[in-house]
């Protein structure tokens, strides 16, 4: 199958498997997609494990405005091919936190690059980079990943600026990536309870 018919046979799948009370629910929640098929994320990734990673299918998937699409997206590409130039494309292109969340789940944790984009991401200007940064480091503090003095100092001054302008999903995002933190560095525990109190 080539990258067209592999995208007709997902929509296809899609298709089947539409669920329209999940899809007016997150309509309704303020999930604003062109298409949303209300999948849940098990049926996702079940139709993903019916195709091997592929880049060309996986990019083509991203292109498409379609709440599922993105997500299989980054079930699908490989984390190889995938160049920290692409990773900020995607990032100007994510339509809501959820897309953001899942893409961090699915492929950017795994990047080898990860930390580093991370802190370039928890420093720009656009909500949406700062939402995939912190995301990014939660999920790699979780995993274990410490940081050197430097970058520790780096994180925390950078949580405590943002959180203070942030709200919605952003503000939960550097809120959970401190908590996480706690975890690995204990000794900072006092630092981050009090950049959460203010």
């Amino acid at each position: 199958m080539n990258t067209a018919e592999e995208i007709k046979k997902i929509k296809q799948e899609l298709r089947l498997s539409m669920n329209g009370v999940a899809s007016a629910f997150m309509r309704e929640n303020g999930l604003k997609y062109k298409l949303n098929f209300g999948i849940e994320l098990p049926r996702l990734q079940n139709i993903a494990n019916e195709f091997q990673p592929n880049h060309e299918l996986a990019q083509a998937l991203w292109k498409e405005n379609i709440r599922e699409c993105k997500i299989l997206a980054g079930m699908l590409q490989p984390v190889e091919s995938f160049y920290p130039e692409i990773a900020e494309i995607w990032i100007e292109d994510m339509p809501t936190p959820e897309i953001a969340q899942l893409t961090v789940i699915n492929l950017f944790q795994k990047l080898p690059y990860a930390s580093e984009k991370a802190f370039q991401w928890i420093a720009r200007e656009e909500e949406m980079f700062q939402l995939c940064g912190y995301l990014l480091l939660a999920r790699l503090f979780m995993k274990g990943n410490t940081l050197n003095e430097r970058a520790e100092n780096e994180f925390l001054d950078q949580a405590a600026a943002n959180i203070r302008q942030a709200e919605g999903a952003l503000k939960k995002a550097i809120s959970n990536a401190l908590i996480k933190y706690e975890e690995v560095s204990p000794k900072k525990v006092e630092e981050i309870e009090e950049i959460l109190k203010n």
